[in-house]
This record gives structure tokens, C-alpha cells and sequence, in this order.
């Protein structure tokens, strides 16, 4: 009676515990947080310095006493204690902006399509832990395409392409569920990898993960552009260890990623290979529909129409298509019925 009476009056929070990024949305109010996954911690206190964009651009400039942490790895929870340390103060921030006093939220988390049951209870425990009163599980994909509006309750394919920070997941799906995915470990941050890599080997540049990330915004594209681009990169000469600068190009940062470029298109290719006919059928003439941020990169829509001769479109705003999809879960009963998974804990 109790739980059904703080119901009424509690939160209802949608979590998109990514290994990048964590955002969360509250029903009745769009989202409310958009925060990088890091977190600095004082290792002489034990205690969070700082969370999110503080904590982002800490990294690499820290004192040996300070440790920052991404406690995901391609949306799996490989930090039990530093991932309920983030979720407790982001959704505590979320409280904060309330001067009432509101019973703890039920909380619409995502989880990747290859977690294992064991992974999942651990999704389950670490928000309990963190302040929520109830949990509910979805797969990353499906509410990344209730958030990109495809009509995942109807006897048609759909084809959706999450492009994260790390990890790539590929899924057909038909009438509430998914037919058929694949997922590749090649995503965001193998190309930040990617680029500290290439620098190293063709310019003898030393860059740090943050800068390669910020040249991969600037120069990143999966085709040739029409009009190229250039900017001055700035490092540390692997030789001389004095600081070195270089002009790099579009096509530069191209040979660098091509690795996850591939990665990414033979990942949708073996989906549509293990596709029943009739919903490759549909979704040739649907298209197929990128979210995440990778799906940003310049020119990743035509390099995967040009591979796979399907048309291919970026949703509206692929940064948020998953945490705007549990929005729209909790104004329903039954789409969120349809796509929520067992609980792990039972």
C-alpha cells in the first residue's frame, strides 16, 4: 500500500548509463542531466572530486593523489563502487532541484544487448544502491528506437545502428522484439585509440586521448569530403620528448579510423546476412536509422548506404535518441510492458 502511495508522488527517471555518457531524462520534465562517464576520485579520502565535465578535463592533468574513472566498459559496469558513487550523485542532483520532499525514484535503466544475466543484476543492484526505488531493464537498442519513433510494435523491420562511445550495436527488430543483432567493441573511443596511435606512427606525435577525441570532432569524416579539412595538432614529439606541432588533414584521420569504419559496416552486413527475407524486404524499403554519437561522423550514412545499398538516415539528435525513448516509454503502459526485460534478481 505504501509503495503504491509513494508511487504516486515519486520520480519516474529514464538512465542511459553509457560508457561514454550517462544522461537522464524525468518524465515530466525532458532531460535533466547530459554528464561524461568519469569520475575523479581523492585516493587519500576516498571521496568524488569531481563528476562529468569537471572530472573529463582532469584527465591526463592529475596530481598523483587524484584518479579519474570511466567504470564502463562498453556499457558494462566494471566498477561496481565508483558506478554507484555517479548514479547516486547524478540522481541526487536531479532531487536537488526540487524543494519537496519526493520519495526515491523507479528508474528506466538501459543495458546493452550481449550483458549477461549476471551483468544485469549488477545494472540492478548498483541503482538500487544508488537511491532508485524501483528498476526497470530495457535493451539500449529498443528504446533507442522508440526514441527515434520506428514503429517497433508492427509487423514490419526495422533496422537500427547504435554507434556509442564503446561498443557499436546492430538489430533488426519486428513486433516488440529483436529478430536478429550483432554488436562490435569498435566504437567512440577505439577511435580516439585510433587516432593517438596513428599520430604516434606517422608523426612520431605523442597526443593524450582527450586531444585525439577533439581532433577526431574536428577533422573525422567515413568518405572523402568535398572540401577538405585541416587543423594544427599539438603533442609531444616521441623522439625529442619536446613539444612538436603538425598539420593533419581530413584524410589523415580517415587511414586512422578506418579500422572501426570496417568494423562497423561488416557488423551490419552480418546482421542483414542472418535476416529473415521478408524483413530485409522492409527494411530496404524503409532504410536504416544511426544513433549515438558516432553517428555523427561526417559522411557515416553514405558509407554505409554505399556498402549495403540501402538508404540510410541519422535520427534527430542521435546523442539523446536512447534517454528520449524511455521518455516516451514512461507515457505509456504498454510499449514499456512489451520491451522490459525480466528482472535479474528474481
Amino acid at each position: 500500500m505504501l509503495s503504491g502511495f509513494f508511487g504516486r508522488f515519486s520520480k519516474n527517471l529514464g538512465v542511459d548509463l553509457g560508457t561514454s555518457n550517462t544522461l537522464i531524462v524525468q518524465s515530466d520534465k525532458g532531460i535533466v542531466v547530459d554528464s561524461p562517464t568519469v569520475v575523479a576520485i581523492n585516493n587519500k579520502t576516498n571521496q568524488i572530486i569531481a563528476v562529468g565535465h569537471e572530472a573529463k578535463d582532469m584527465v591526463g592533468k592529475i596530481p598523483p593523489y587524484i584518479d579519474t574513472y570511466l567504470p564502463l566498459t562498453r556499457g558494462i559496469i566494471s566498477d561496481y563502487e565508483i558506478t554507484e558513487k555517479l548514479l547516486r550523485y547524478l540522481i541526487n542532483r536531479v532531487h536537488e532541484q526540487s524543494t519537496a520532499l519526493i520519495p526515491r525514484p523507479r528508474v528506466l535503466v538501459g543495458v546493452p544487448l550481449e550483458a549477461t544475466e549476471v551483468e544485469r543484476k549488477a545494472v540492478e543492484d548498483v541503482v538500487l544502491a544508488a537511491g532508485s526505488r524501483e528498476v526497470i531493464m530495457v535493451e539500449d537498442v529498443m528504446a533507442a528506437a522508440v526514441g527515434a519513433r520506428l514503429p517497433i510494435e508492427e509487423p514490419v523491420g526495422s533496422m537500427i545502428v547504435d554507434i556509442g562511445g564503446g561498443k557499436t550495436e546492430v538489430a533488426v527488430i519486428s513486433l516488440g522484439g529483436i529478430v536478429e543483432w550483432r554488436m562490435s567493441p569498435f566504437a567512440g573511443i577505439e577511435m580516439n585509440k585510433q587516432v593517438v596511435a596513428y599520430t604516434r606512427d606517422v608523426f612520431n606525435l605523442l597526443l593524450g586521448e582527450a586531444n585525439a577525441e577533439s581532433v577526431k570532432i574536428q577533422l573525422g569524416s567515413a568518405v572523402a569530403l568535398s572540401e577538405p579539412l585541416q587543423v594544427n595538432v599539438r603533442g609531444r614529439d616521441v623522439i625529442t620528448g619536446l613539444p612538436k606541432e603538425v598539420l593533419m588533414t581530413d584524410t589523415h584521420v580517415r587511414e586512422a579510423i578506418d579500422k572501426t569504419l570496417k568494423s562497423v559496416v561488416d557488423t551490419v552486413k552480418n546482421v542483414l546476412e542472418v535476416t529473415p527475407p521478408e524483413l530485409v524486404a522492409d527494411i530496404h524499403e524503409r532504410g536504416i536509422v544511426l544513433v549515438g554519437g558516432g553517428s555523427l561522423l561526417r559522411g557515416i550514412d553514405s558509407l554505409i548506404h554505399r556498402e549495403t545499398d540501402i538508404s540510410v538516415r541519422v535520427t534527430d539528435d542521435p546523442l539523446t535518441a536512447i534517454v528520449r525513448g524511455m521518455g516516451v516509454l514512461f507515457e505509456g503502459s504498454e510499449p514499456l510492458n512489451t520491451v522490459r526485460l525480466p528482472s535479474a534478481r528474481d
